[in-house]
């Protein structure tokens, strides 16, 4: 349906993608949003032989995970760094129906001041080698084998539980790795202290108690060989998908009444929604609180930056960590690197932000439910995605729910 030169790889810092159709197929699925959500539920529902038109916002597929040449012809992420993992197999698989893969294993480092006017730099999650890295290669082996006692090897311990041991060796520990590793770059991260933070969100910070410096020990990892966009315009590339690029979907829905319209006319046929659950309803309860991101790129005249795709500066700077993408895609481009800083703040709902974490605490969760409630006057609406079930989902989490909903309808 698109030839392969209107998907060729375009320079995001020259010109927008666009596609659009010159005239509109009759649809019997409605779906709001081209990113890991929609556009996996819209390829299942497309081979179940349903005409599926799918209504995207922006000026390209991918979502949030769109990568995109820059000026000086580094592929970089532009919404920030995605590196798929995942235990789900039947996830991997379904992948990797529309992508090869790039063998690729996350590391991550923190980097802090040594005390000399240098800075060290050890993996975190916080492990056995960060020990012996932050408190010398006795002491630190001594302490490991202390932690290895009381919780066993290979399990990862969240700081707030270290904190909370009798032990006060354990404690003090604790303490350092709190300080060192979680309290700053989490309040930079969330605006709030770690006890105000929901435990979930807490637990994804812990102390692995290994020597794996992977972030992650999933059993599938890697990056699309080819890179994320083109993945997902292999998802979408299917006769009975339909898709419109720069269109704002809520210009097309109305759910302020009894019945779900589209275009004015009442649809009965599905209507899967990947967007913000307030704004769908016109924010009728106010909106619901998320954090943003800001990103500063830069390009340097330089092969790399930095040891590792991302470095976390956990104690210092109004940055939460850089990320330079060379090391993450694996891109071979001699003399030049992009790095992108990061930096977090509170969403205000201004035109070009984008709402990235939801903000989980009883009260948010309480006007959530207010706007689930509204959306569940419509038996042929789903909510679908962190932004509409207003909850933090990994890339593949999000995959499979999208999966089995499009499979369940």
């Amino acid at each position: 349906m698109w030839g392969a030169a209107l998907w060729k790889m375009i320079a995001c810092a020259r010109r927008p993608e666009r596609f659009v159709l010159s005239v509109e197929k009759l649809f019997d699925v409605l779906i709001v949003g081209a990113g890991c959500a929609g556009a996996a539920a819209a390829r299942v529902l497309a081979e179940k032989g349903r005409q599926v038109l799918v209504l995207e916002r922006r000026s390209h597929v991918a979502g949030n995970a769109y990568d995109c040449l820059n000026g000086d012809g580094v592929l970089i992420h532009q919404y920030g760094p995605h590196i798929f993992h995942t235990n789900l197999r039947p996830v991997y698989d379904w992948l990797s129906r529309f992508t090869r893969w790039r063998d690729y294993q996350h590391r991550v480092v923190a980097s802090i001041p040594d005390g000399h006017g240098g800075r060290m730099q050890y993996p975190v999650p916080f492990n056995l080698t960060s020990l012996e890295t932050a408190f010398g290669l006795e002491e630190g082996r001594r302490l490991g084998e202390k932690l290895l006692s009381a919780y066993g090897p290979e399990r990862k311990v969240t700081i707030l539980e270290l904190r909370r041991n009798p032990d006060p060796e354990i404690a003090s520990l604790a303490d350092y790795v709190y300080e060192h590793v979680f309290v700053h770059y989490t309040m930079k991260q969330w605006g709030q202290t770690p006890e105000e933070i929901d435990p979930a969100t807490t637990a994804r910070v812990p102390v692995f108690l290994s020597r794996d410096d992977r972030y992650f020990q999933d059993a599938c990892q890697g990056m699309p060989l080819e890179g994320y966009t083109p993945m997902f315009r292999a998802i979408l590339d299917h006769p009975n998908i339909t898709v419109r690029l720069g269109v704002d979907a809520l210009d097309r829905l109305d759910v302020s009444g009894d019945a779900l319209l589209v275009d004015g006319v009442p649809f009965s046929g599905p209507v899967i929604y990947t967007g913000q659950v307030d704004e769908l309803f016109g924010f009728r309860y106010g909106r619901l609180p998320y954090r943003t991101l800001d990103f500063d790129f830069e390009t340097l005249p330089m092969d790399s930056f930095q040891t590792h795709g991302t470095v976390n500066y956990t104690v210092d700077g109004d940055f939460t960590r850089i990320t330079e993408f060379k090391h993450l895609t694996g891109q071979t481009l001699p003399g030049v690197t992009t790095i992108m800083r990061e930096y977090s703040r509170s969403y205000t709902g201004a035109e070009g932000e984008i709402p990235y974490y939801a903000i989980i605490n009883p009260e948010n969760n309480a006007l959530y439910a207010r706007y689930r409630a509204l959306a569940e006057r419509f038996p042929n609406l789903y909510l679908l995605g962190r932004l509409a079930e207003y909850r933090y989902y990994n890339m593949d989490a999000i995959l499979a729910r999208a999966l089995d909903t499009a499979e369940a309808i």
